[in-house]
């Protein structure tokens, strides 16, 4: 076993053990010495180890004493409880809630704590503008013309190489572009299902795709999900007789931030290729980890083309461009039909921008600084939460993503908080947005894509503020 793999393997052992709860804040770890002698590992490797882990906020050093869980207050803050959604289909859409929500985005006036990507901010625009005026020099009639129905080859390679980093091994002819990740999934689910069949997601869940999946005619099953560990296995197993397709985000879901861990997404993988159950899998977060490797996805343990596997760039790079994909396996040319008939095709200077971007190693810069700008800004909101929201509030404990799902006493009711907070100039996203039952009408999601300041902690403060009135 190559030194790299031990060490991160080790690190993100430890890593979740604290995440979980196992190892509690104030907790002593092991000697360096003990942990060479437990691993078989040089001291040097040991002490990489740690390093990482101090990185990562998880531990601290004492003087003489040795290595502690870390006592950030994110760690003395209790978990959200696991969801129990009921067992049945739902479509108690809260439509009108929904479009209150989402008819501020883009106001630039509002503290938009609901809008679910990184700041402009955050984004290496410049850098961009560049790569724009470059695909309109080097595409044929300026990126005027029709891409190929599968999309930008060059983008398609890179996306294929750049699957290695999650156990990947796609090709560019596995992939087909298109119009941002909902298209992506618009497509998926058209191409494997029809008016009248069930699909099982996470409770809760992103409400575009609960949206999507209603608009289209189908009935959604919510099932159980730990904030950690995501999807419950077993409520999947009793779900079988009932279901038609599945469709998961495993890394990093909005809300929770979540990630299913790798064993469990290849049984995920196994038992739904067993049923003939197709899996879309939406790993539009996947880049955004917080730890020092990228999650594996469930296409990873896909052996017989029965995953989606759909992304894009709106998480990370540019939501505007609207660049996504999917690798369909063997529900390929059912996809090309759809994508002819609803698309044509995809934009080409901003595929062959987003293109180069990949090729030139500009975008894996950018994501270093990205995941470290928003794993500070967890654990920032996280001390903001702790000091000013009342006794009792519970906050997920991401891995990654751009998210943090915040769970209060019950009575406290997030679409009247959001009622009050717009007043104040602050745009929440209320927990009842996030499912079609009647349920999470005390939580809410907040994005952490926002740039951190005295001022977003000074909104953080009079919210607080705000749900200790309620």
């Amino acid at each position: 076993m190559g030194k790299d793999f031990l060490y991160n393997e080790i690190a993100n052992g430890i890593a979740g053990q604290i995440r979980r709860g196992v190892l509690k804040s104030g907790d002593r770890l092991p000697s360096v010495r003990m942990l060479c002698d437990k691993h078989a590992i040089s001291m040097n490797t040991a002490k990489r180890v740690f390093q990482e882990l101090e990185a990562q906020s998880l531990i601290d050093a004492k003087p003489q004493s040795g290595y502690f869980v870390s006592r950030l207050p994110y760690l003395k803050l209790p978990l959200p409880e696991v969801s129990r959604p009921s067992a049945s289909a739902n479509n108690n859409e809260p439509d009108e809630l929904i479009s209150k929500v989402y008819a501020n985005m883009g106001n630039n006036d509002l503290t938009l704590f609901s809008v679910g990507v990184a700041s402009g901010n955050l984004l290496p625009l410049a850098k961009l503008k560049k790569e724009i005026i470059q695909a309109t020099r080097e595409l044929r009639d300026g990126g005027t013309a029709y891409e190929p129905l599968q999309g930008n080859a060059k983008l398609r390679r890179m996306i294929a190489v750049r699957s290695l980093t999650w156990g990947g091994n796609l090709h560019e002819n596995d992939l087909v572009t298109t119009n941002g990740g909902m298209n992506a999934l618009s497509f998926c689910l058209m191409a494997v299902g029809k008016p009248g069949d069930t699909i099982a997601v996470e409770s809760p869940a992103y409400p575009g795709t609960l949206r999507l999946a209603l608009s289209l005619g189908f009935k959604v099953m919510e099932l159980p999900t730990h904030p950690i560990t995501g999807i419950e296995i077993d409520a999947l197993k009793k779900a079988i007789p009932k279901i038609n397709l599945c469709l998961l985000v495993p890394n990093f879901n909005t809300p929770l931030g979540g990630c299913i861990p790798d064993e469990s997404k290849k049984e995920i993988v196994a038992l739904l290729s067993k049923h003939h159950i197709p899996l879309i899998e939406d790993d539009i977060y996947g880049d955004l980890y917080f730890g020092p490797l990228r999650p594996k996805c469930c296409k990873s343990f896909d052996e017989e083309g029965n995953v989606l596997w759909c992304s894009s760039i709106s998480k990370t790079l540019a939501p505007g461009y609207r660049v996504g994909w999917v690798a369909p396996g063997k529900y390929k040319d059912k996809l090309l039909k759809l994508k002819l008939m609803h698309s044509i095709s995809s934009p080409s200077i901003m595929q062959e921008a987003v293109a180069n971007f990949l090729a030139t190693g500009k975008y894996d810069n950018h994501l270093r600084h990205l995941r470290r700008t928003l794993q500070d800004n967890y654990q920032n909101y996280v001390h903001a939460i702790a000091q000013y929201f009342p006794e009792g509030t519970k906050t997920s404990r991401p891995q990654g993503g751009l998210s943090i799902w915040v769970e209060f006493n019950k009575g406290i009711d997030t679409a009247e908080l959001y009622d009050l907070a717009i007043k104040q100039r602050i745009s929440i996203s209320p927990g009842r947005m996030f499912t079609l039952q009647n349920q999470f009408e005390n939580c809410m999601r907040l994005c952490i894509g926002l740039p951190w300041s005295a001022e977003i902690k000074s909104k953080l403060k009079q919210l607080g503020n705000l749900v200790k009135m309620l």
